[in-house]
């Protein structure tokens, strides 16, 4: 049980995401002194940053007693898939301590297509028709290739930093991307099993849900933009920007998603003995006004709420369901400022101009460090503005507002992020 007294946690990651997390964390009076392993120049203003990998877990684990930590919080997809959970509750110093994350059994539902796509099967949760093939197994993909209509949608099994997915709209390119990934290895380890789906046509949003095992809360959707080009073209990122909430999300909507998605997930979870206690990322593809979901992440994206410390202590003790989430009723929007080349090859170590000239947007740091006592570029993705309004219009001209004021060599956004929300009624579609 967490005691009244404040107590001191650590957060691993050194993406955008744990600058949100880190702003968060340290603002409240249950944080005595928040440490971040590695960081970034962003969340050094809000705690320690100590020079350990995420996936260090003996190093993790001396830092853990050194510091008398008494909660950690994992933000990115790789130590949970390696299994960080795991590593805490098989040790006998460590399992007492909160970790908030699901096990290695959990993070399969991020680490393996073919695992989550079989999950969603087994629990009659919606997605796209689908079949996986491995190495030695080119011939039979592309015979199944074949059978659909284009466009195509081609994933690799494993992680892949948000780039394993090809979407080609001719037959050709689809059997090119299929013997990249299986004879050519353009994914590494990630790309040796391929998932290949049927193409769901509608519109893609992001449901956000935090579960302790038994209970659950879902948090504010959002509609993430992943290519690289304006008017969704090129090939796939991390994220290139943001809108929550969404439009077309209404009642009815997320409804549905709760009841055909949300708990079965939750509820299959508990079936399989699969602990889990932390955040589910659902993407989901709006169908006509049904929801299918696209795939599931095991961690957070970029939590902004001034809530994220009591509901993780809630995660912890297997009390969510007496928790409330307070939300802020207006818009949020996110414009991601990357380095040009990205999600291809490009350059670090750029200085980052004007960073005290965002006016009212909230700058997140993704790609940053320090050298020589100034803020430079160490990513693809820089620096993630986030603007809030009333309404889609207001937020974006805070975020667009920051964007062009903060200037390193080489930057870029995309400039049409929530366009189409704000063009189009896809309430339907």
């Amino acid at each position: 049980m967490f005691q009244s007294v404040p107590y001191n946690i650590l957060l691993l990651g050194s993406g955008g995401r744990e600058h949100a997390f880190a702003r968060s964390l340290s603002a409240s009076p249950r944080c005595k002194h928040l440490f971040i392993a590695p960081g970034n120049a962003g969340t050094a203003a809000h705690g320690s940053n100590v020079s350990i990998s995420p996936t260090d877990f003996p190093a993790i684990r001396d830092l853990v007693l050194r510091e008398d930590i008494q909660l950690v919080v994992i933000g990115p997809e790789d130590p949970l898939v390696q299994g960080v959970v795991d590593y805490f509750r098989e040790d006998s110093e460590l399992r007492h301590i909160p970790v908030i994350g699901p096990t290695r059994s959990g993070a399969r539902l991020e680490g393996s297509k073919e695992f989550s796509k079989g999950f969603m099967q087994r629990h009659g949760i919606p997605t796209a028709a689908y079949k996986s093939f491995g190495k030695g197994e080119v011939k039979e993909a592309l015979d199944f290739l074949s059978t659909l209509s284009p466009p195509y949608v081609i994933k690799a099994d494993g992680l892949a930093a948000g780039k394993g997915v090809l979407i080609p709209d001719t037959l050709q390119v689809a059997e090119e991307g299929v013997r990249e990934m299986l004879e050519s290895g353009r994914f590494g380890q990630a790309g040796d099993r391929v998932v290949i789906e049927e193409f769901l046509p509608g519109i893609e949003l992001s449901v956000f849900v935090l579960t302790d095992g038994r209970n659950y809360i879902i948090l504010p959707e959002a509609k993430d933009y992943k290519r690289i080009g304006e008017g969704d073209t090129g090939p796939n990122t991390g994220g290139m920007g943001a809108v929550s909430p969404v439009p077309f999300a209404d009642s009815d909507f997320m409804h549905k998603v709760e009841e055909c998605i949300v708990k079965p997930t939750v509820i299959g979870l508990d079936q399989e003995e699969i602990p889990y206690r932390g955040f589910i990322f659902i993407g989901l593809m709006n169908v006509n006004g049904d929801p299918f979901v696209i795939e599931y992440n095991c961690r957070m994206g970029d939590p902004e709420t001034e809530v994220v410390l009591p509901l993780l202590e809630a995660v912890a003790e297997q009390r969510l369901d007496r928790m409330e989430l307070d939300v802020d009723p207006r818009t949020a929007t996110t414009v991601m400022m990357v380095s040009g080349g990205y999600p291809g090859n490009y350059d670090k170590g750029f200085g980052i101009r004007k960073l005290d000239q965002a006016g009212d947007a909230i700058v997140f740091h993704a790609g940053t460090t320090m050298q020589d006592g100034s803020v430079v570029t160490n990513g693809g993705r820089v620096l993630a503005l986030t603007g809030f309004g009333v309404g889609i219009a207001e937020a974006l001209e805070q975020s667009y507002a920051a964007a062009k004021a903060i200037d390193f060599d080489y930057a870029y956004y995309r400039r049409d992020i929530g366009r189409d929300l704000m063009s189009v009624n896809h309430s339907t579609e």
